[in-house]
């Protein structure tokens, strides 16, 4: 099967397995932000629209030569995609939309689940894509490396990723019960996979660099943490020990 066929079917199974999950996730969860059925349409299209849009983005951050080469011909902005934008953009789309219908309970843990799910599987696809795909690491002597089939090993960094995600998924199931405040499942989620992404795409092609040694990627990672500062002292203390009921209102 070609590659790109390959990296479709995963992709596609990815987004079913993700939906189906969410589904599971918003009965089991029955969160007050998605309880009102126009409520919960407006942030799922919110969601959709916004990690489109922001996978786009974050493409032309990772990779700004090749995105406007030719410009102002289009046809290279439309090429790639990142996990890491489509998560921000989706994040950024859902707080606007909510604010925008007045909702103020957070949404975000029945997405948590969902997202770790549909990524795992989408990077399969990335693995099995090989050298087209762009997702591998940099060469490398480790017993594990890889061949994507130009004679050079390289680190198989999407199964990295593929057993960070399983491990995240099992902590995020096992610690739910101590996540008394709304929305911290997703934001212990999206916090864990901003700081393994910063770590793991050091060791993965850059195509293009900022202040000299951030990728693109990192970058955006980087402004994923800042966003959520406040929050990564507090869920390391409820990690550490339990703690009481709490209350929030963003995702």
């Amino acid at each position: 099967m070609p590659s790109f066929a390959w990296h479709s079917a995963f992709e596609i199974l990815a987004y079913f397995i993700g939906v189906r999950l969410f589904l599971r996730e918003r009965r089991h969860l029955a969160l007050p932000a998605l309880a009102d059925r126009d409520n919960s349409l407006w942030i799922g299209v919110a969601a959709i629209v916004g990690a489109a849009v922001g996978a786009k983005l974050g493409y032309w951050i990772e990779d700004p030569r090749n995105a406007f080469a030719d410009f102002p011909d289009w046809r290279h902005l439309l090429e790639g995609k990142t996990i890491v934008g489509a998560l921000l953009g989706g994040l950024i789309t859902v707080e606007a939309v909510k604010r925008a219908i007045g909702v103020t309970q957070s949404s975000g843990d029945a997405f948590a689940l969902p997202l770790v799910a549909g990524i795992a599987i989408g990077r399969i696809g990335c693995f099995l894509a090989g050298l087209d795909d762009h997702t591998y690491g940099n060469p490398t002597s480790v017993p594990w490396a890889v061949d994507f089939g130009d004679g050079i090993p390289r680190h198989p960094t999407q199964f990295y990723e593929i057993a960070f995600l399983l491990l995240l998924a099992a902590f995020l199931v096992s610690r739910r019960a101590r996540f008394r405040r709304a929305g911290d499942t997703f934001r212990s989620f999206l916090i864990a996979y901003l700081a393994f992404r910063l770590a793991i795409d050091s060791i993965k092609p850059v195509a293009y660099t900022y202040l000299g040694f951030l990728s693109g990627i990192q970058l955006l990672c980087l402004a994923g943490l800042l966003y959520y500062h406040r929050d990564i002292p507090r869920i390391a203390r409820i990690l550490a020990r339990q703690q009481g009921p709490e209350t929030s209102t963003r995702s």
